[in-house]
């Protein structure tokens, strides 16, 4: 295959000699050899236990990290795409030889990747939605205050002591007291909160109510039962008025009337909106790029990242509060199908790569040092953190100089 090269490595001589003394240093001072305490056996009675075969293999894992170095020195000049596969092709007392199978970076030839017929989305705001938003900030500042007279309405939040009985005698965690429930929000079973409504505080009330047949305990699936209930208080919902009250909690720099909150509202809409535009129209002219490419995409490099997007749903997942494991008996599933729905992403991602890196190539596309170390300072500025700091959790001046190279090269195909 064009896209796979071995690189041959031999290590024998005085440098093999040094490998195997220290292998055998470190083996007999391990290996326990009977009659003789660790490390004090001849050579000869050691080996015929150890055997040379052995020791041969631990003397190759002590000259693989130089063979990697000679290796990579050799292969300065290729553009290597993968973690190489090892093999000893050849290993004796005499010496070892490395057998190293690199895959290169596979041809990309490009096809019409600029004027596609791909259009931004054209951005607006409509009055309900800066309505909508409004509405959303001010549900944040909702207070629950104590309802002076009447009765308990849908919407509202009593306060009730509740005790469930089953044919008289009352059942494991069936009681609660000063419980505060939301009518309306169905969290009790069907049917308790609709015979709350209408009870005044102070007022006491058998409800009766049948638990849905589904019911994960086994004993009150679709048992009859019935719940004595006493409302303590009723609470309703208070959301804020458009005042300065309000404008002082909300603690946003110029916003002091209901006009200037609009004004605010509208442009974080029509900013979140013009992103998410963005985004899009980068994914839709990334998609039409791809599919008049044509490049050969060599396996290895898929499983390697399907590796690290494997190792990225874990990390979400884990912040989630659940382990990969759990998601696995959860879900069905085993690591082998999580990889198969994730195959078609994980090409997607490497078309796209491969393609961005192509289109750098013939459009000269060069990052400097000054260039990368300048846009790394504005980050780290925007992101409030020390530059070194910011570099090296971004992985380096390197890898700032290829992210500034990848999106210029999307800025190309946006005909920018």
């Amino acid at each position: 295959m064009e896209n796979v090269k071995e690189i041959k490595i031999k290590v024998n001589g005085e440098k093999w000699e040094t490998a195997l003394e220290k292998a055998y240093k470190k083996a007999s001072s391990n290996f326990q050899i009977d009659g003789f305490r660790k490390g004090k056996a001849p050579k000869n009675v050691f080996l015929k236990k150890y055997t040379q075969e052995r020791l041969n293999f631990d003397a190759a894992d002590i000259c693989l990290d130089e063979a990697y170095n000679e290796m990579f020195k050799k292969a300065k000049d290729l553009e290597i795409v993968a973690q190489p596969e090892i093999t000893l092709s050849e290993i004796s007392e005499a010496g070892v030889e490395y057998l190293f199978t690199l895959t290169l970076k596979p041809e990309v030839k490009l096809g019409k990747y600029k004027g596609l017929s791909v259009k931004k989305d054209k951005v607006s705001v409509s009055k309900e939605e800066i309505e909508h938003e409004i509405e959303h900030l001010r549900s944040h500042y909702t207070e629950n205050v104590v309802k002076e007279s009447g009765s308990v309405e849908s919407g509202d939040i009593a306060v009730i002591d509740f005790e469930g009985f089953k044919d008289g005698v009352a059942f494991a965690g069936g009681k609660g007291e000063n419980y505060s429930l939301e009518i309306g929000s169905n969290t009790f079973i069907p049917g308790f909160e609709d015979q709350v409504i209408g009870m005044n505080v102070g007022e006491e009330k058998d409800i009766n109510v049948t638990f849905p047949e589904d019911y994960h305990s086994e004993d009150l699936k679709g048992a009859p039962v019935v719940f004595k209930v006493k409302v303590n208080e009723i609470k309703v919902k208070r959301i804020p008025e458009l005042d300065a009250d309000f404008f002082e909690d909300l603690g946003m720099e110029g916003i002091d009337s209901k006009e200037s909150l609009e004004a605010q509202v509208k442009e974080n809409i029509k900013t979140r909106k013009e992103s998410d535009a963005d985004n899009k129209y980068i994914d839709e002219l990334l998609e039409a790029a791809s599919k008049n490419v044509k490049v050969e995409i060599p396996n290895v490099m898929i499983e390697e990242e399907l590796n690290r997007m494997v190792k990225q749903y874990e990390e979400t997942l884990r912040m989630q509060g659940l382990s990969l494991e759990q998601f696995y008996q959860f879900t069905n599933s085993d690591e082998s199908k999580l990889r198969d729905q994730m195959k078609e992403e994980a090409t997607k991602r490497i078309t796209y790569r491969l393609m961005l890196e192509e289109i750098a190539k013939v459009e000269k596309i060069e990052i400097s040092d000054a260039d990368a170390k300048k846009e790394s300072k504005n980050m780290a500025s925007k992101y409030n953190m020390k530059e070194e700091e910011f570099l090296n959790a971004f992985g380096g001046l390197d890898m700032m100089k290829y992210d500034m190279k990848m999106r210029k090269a999307i800025e190309v195909l946006k005909g920018e």
